[in-house]
Parts: structure tokens; sequence; C-alpha cells
């Protein structure tokens, strides 16, 4: 199979789909691989390193989708990135497509088949490759929101972990998850007083077990979700309904009543965002401020840190990637049931339920879809 790498171009995006050792392992399995210039530029990752690893470097994205049968990229495609798109193309990245009424009509129009990393899942219903960027993104989060505490950003000019004889900054954080527990790791580990709200009991305890009495452990009612984010210095929003929209668990009366300077991140803007007053920001502009609480709602968060996001990505996607490229999308969907609901579109038709409830789009289910295929028109 012919694959494409294009460089990223979303704002401040600077990981790349493949590493040069992803590109190595594609053509030992007698792959051609394609990847435009510099688009490992930004994990330190030359034109040269790329030839090594036997990729040949094209000059411009439409050469790469021009000559590939599988995109494989890191963000979602850029209105001129869909407008490439064929029918033949298979497209394997992030989509989050249930709040991105746009996209999803591009990607339903243009009949590729079209494999979300975020809802692939695993044999115990875990996401896999949304994990190592939920790594990421919640050990980023306490640093991002430390930042936004200071004075010059907005903030109320309080230090997270506090020194002696000051108390440190109150961070809660909604959700116990991927995202929550390393935002936990972080906010802890600089001193800070951490309060985790979650649904589930199981999980509150596993988190109680894990990082002991430090951490305060709390069930989610409305009530408590009010009464620990009216003291918080910081909220970090890490909820994840898979494929779907997040819940907006913070109303905009509530945020009018947080402390002046509070600061709240929403690590769940790639799905719409937790936080009722919550718009997408990028790296350029990272905050604005909505009555008196600055808010950061970077959408991709980590582009921040492209070398240890990039290589911990391709850690997890390689697998899924190799396994489309060796058997085709048609057979590599079908033979792995946890690969299977990574399908979002394909041949116009809306394959993830979560995407088609919220945007009003008919549902066909991933099987169906597929079974309609011919061999040729998922790169078998």
């Amino acid at each position: 199979m012919r694959v494409g790498v294009p460089k990223e171009i979303k704002n401040h995006e600077y990981r790349v789909g493949l590493t040069p050792d992803s590109v190595h392992e594609m053509v030992a399995h007698g792959h051609e691989v394609m990847v435009e210039t510099n688009a490992g530029a930004g994990i330190g990752a030359s034109d040269a390193d790329y030839e090594v690893a036997g990729a040949k470097i094209l000059s411009t994205a439409r050469e790469v989708f021009d000559a590939c049968d599988m995109i494989v990229k890191v963000k979602e495609p850029q209105a001129v990135e869909r407008a490439m798109l064929r029918p033949d193309h298979i497209l394997f990245t992030y989509l989050h497509l249930a709040p991105d009424a746009e996209q999803t009509a591009d990607l339903v129009k243009s009949g590729a088949t079209c494999i979300a990393y975020e809802t692939v899942t695993d044999a115990r219903g875990g996401l896999p490759l949304l994990v190592p960027m939920s790594q990421v993104a919640g050990r980023l989060s306490v640093i991002a929101g430390a930042k936004a505490l200071e004075k010059a950003s907005g903030g109320c000019g309080t230090l997270v972990g506090g020194v002696p004889g000051v108390e440190p900054a109150k961070v809660v954080v909604i959700g116990g998850g991927v995202v929550g527990s390393h935002a936990i790791t972080m906010a802890l580990g600089v001193g800070a007083d951490v309060t985790v709200l979650d649904r589930s009991t199981s999980v509150l305890a596993g988190l109680s077990q894990t990082f002991g009495p430090a951490l305060k452990t709390v069930y989610s009612t409305r009530a408590a979700l009010e009464k620990h984010v009216l003291e918080a210095d910081m909220v970090v929003g890490a909820v994840l309904v898979a494929g779907a929209s997040a819940p907006k668990l913070v109303s905009r009366d509530l945020v009018s009543r947080m402390k002046p300077g509070s600061v709240l991140v929403d690590v769940a803007i790639d799905q719409g965002g937790c936080f009722e007053t919550s718009r997408a920001t990028t790296h350029s502009d990272p905050t604005y401020i909505v009555d008196g609480v600055v808010h950061y709602c970077v959408a991709n968060m980590p582009g921040a840190v492209p070398k240890t996001s990039t290589y911990a990505l391709n850690n997890a996607t390689l697998p899924f990637a190799l396994a489309l490229a060796d058997k085709g999308a048609k057979q590599a969907l079908l033979e792995d049931p946890c690969f299977l609901p990574g399908l979002n579109v394909i041949g116009g038709q809306v394959t993830c339920e979560a995407v088609a409830e919220a945007l009003g789009y008919a549902y066909v289910s991933p099987v169906d879809a597929l079974a309609g295929q011919t061999s040729a028109s998922v790169a078998a």
C-alpha cells in the first residue's frame, strides 16, 4: 500500500503521523511511504531521517494525497485537506466528529474510509489510541492551569504548590479517568490541595488506593460539584464519553459565581468541552476570561510537546496502521472487533452511533457499511 504522511497544519501543531522508526516498520512490511517535506521538523526528524528510513519526500500535501492510498495524520483534517480526500482513501487520525458538523459533512461527502483513533477500543472497553494523548494532556493541564493562575495571565496570583506558611491552590479534577489521574499526579506532585470528583465508586476507590490520603475523593453529585467548583482555584475538566459530545457539567451560572481569578482547564474541548462557557482556543491565543474566570481551552494540548506526544502516539497507533496497510481496511476492521469501532465514516455513511445521534445522520453499523463496500473501495 502507498501510505502518506502530510505535514500537520492546525495552529501550532508540531506532531506528525508517523515517526522515522514507524516508517521503517512500514517499509519493512513492503509498503511505500511518502512524507511531505518538513513534516517531522517539529519532533526533530529531518527529511533525511525519513529518507534513511525508506520514505520518499514529496513537496506538497497535494502530492501526498494524490499519490497515496492511506493518509496517516494526528489531528482532524482541516478544510483544505478534506477537499483532497477521495472515495478510495483511508484516513487514519483523530477526528472528534460529534461536535464538528462541518468536518463530518465534508468526510461524508468525500466518500473516504475515515477511522478515528479516539473510538478504537480494547478488550476491556478502554480507548488505547486516546490513552497516550490523554496522559500528556492530563499532565499539561496542571502546567497550563498554573500559568493561567498567574496575575499577568488574568489569574488570582496563587502559586499552585504554595510555599511554607502559605496555603497551596485548591485544584478540583472532574473525572478520574486517564486525563484525571495524570492531572492528579502533577497537581499532587507540586503540592496542590487536590480533590477529584467522579460518578464511579470503583474509580474513586482505585484513585484513593493509588494516591493515598493526599487526594480527596468525592462522589460527583450536582451539589458536590457546585460546592467544590466554587471553592476551587483551578478546575480541570477531564470527562469523556467515547465518540460523543462531552456533557456540560459546569453551567454559565456556576462559572459566574466562581472565585475571581480562578481557572478552568477544559481538556474535553476536543469533544465540545465540559464547561458551558468553553470555546476552543489555540496555542497562540490559549486563554480568555468570562465573568472573571480564566478559561484555557486549547484543542490540541499535546501539540505543545510534539516530541513526547508523537512517539507516545506512534507506540499505540503503529500496529493498527500496519494492519490497515497489510490487510486493507475491510479485512483489518472486520477481523478485529476492537478496531471496528474506530470506523466513523465510510462511503458517505456515518458508522459511529454517537456521531450520528449528535449530528442527525442515519446510523449504519460498521459491519453493514463494510459489507456494502467492494474490496477496491476500501484499499484492500
